[in-house]
Formats: structure tokens, C-alpha cells, sequence
């Protein structure tokens, strides 16, 4: 299943999730402490408070922020020089690298290239990926040919 990483619906994946690990309502309500109305309720929303979304995490072990953070790789302009400030402060939060793709990222991006619907300038230039990067994909990732 291909999910459109710019338009996410969070409740909607996290239903997905719920029916491929078959989880029964009531241990999910038990979990988060809420009735099967509230988690229906839940379900049907675009976003959700960060707190429930690490409980749902959690309990049906996937990283539901993974998602945002492919958002991130994906669409997010390039660094503000204007929120970084002076190179040399060190901010307090934890730093984390920005170019990190996932498997499934990658597969997504070579996917697009594979079925014709982006080209490779296209995914260069709109997801800032560096040519050298891709082509290090293309031949790391091709699929392979099975002879028979």
C-alpha cells in the first residue's frame, strides 16, 4: 500500500494497523484508558495529541511518527539560516540527522522511477536527493531478474 506522505491521516493508519494486527477493541480502550466510543472517535481524526499517538505506537508496535519524519526528508524546505543562528551556539535539543531514508523510503523513490510517474531530475530536484545518492540506490536496490 503506497500512503500519500503529503496528505497524512493519521487515525485512518492507525485502523490499518489495528486490523492487520487483529486487535480486539477492548484491549486497545483498556491500553489507552479510554471508551470505544472516545477510540472511535480517535480513529476518525486527521492528527492526534503526540501522547496518544506514542501509546498507539507502543501498542501496536509501529512507529506512527516515522511517518512525519519521512514527511520531513521528503517535503521540508532546506535549513533557515535564520532558525540556526550562529553556527558555533549549540542548541539544546538533540540533533539528528536530517538525510536519513528508510528502506521503505528508498523503495518508494525508485518505485516512482520504475512505473514512469517521476523522473530522476524530478526526484532530484523536488526531494532534494543528491544524484550520486540515487544512483547508488538504483544499483544497491535494482530489483534482480529471477531465471528459471
Amino acid at each position: 500500500m503506497n500512503i500519500d506522505l503529503k496528505n497524512i491521516h493519521i487515525g485512518s493508519l492507525i485502523s490499518l494497523r489495528i486490523e492487520e494486527c487483529k486487535m480486539e477493541a477492548f484491549r486497545i480502550c483498556n491500553f489507552l484508558k479510554r471508551t470505544e466510543e472516545e477510540l472511535n472517535s480517535i480513529l476518525l481524526q486527521k492528527t492526534l495529541d503526540t501522547e496518544i499517538l506514542l501509546k498507539f505506537s507502543i501498542l501496536l508496535e509501529y512507529d506512527f511518527f516515522r511517518l512525519y519524519s519521512q514527511y520531513l526528508i521528503l517535503y521540508a524546505p532546506p535549513a533557515n539560516l535564520d532558525c540556526t543562528h550562529n553556527k558555533n551556539t549549540k542548541s539544546n535539543l538533540p540533533q539528528y540527522r536530517k538525510n536519513i531514508y528508510t528502506r521503505e523510503l528508498v523503495d518508494f523513490i525508485l518505485e516512482q522511477i520504475e512505473n514512469g510517474s517521476k523522473t530522476k531530475v524530478q526526484i532530484i530536484e523536488e526531494y532534494r536527493i543528491p544524484k550520486s545518492t540515487l544512483y547508488k540506490w538504483q544499483n544497491k536496490y535494482k530489483p534482480t531478474k529471477k531465471t528459471q
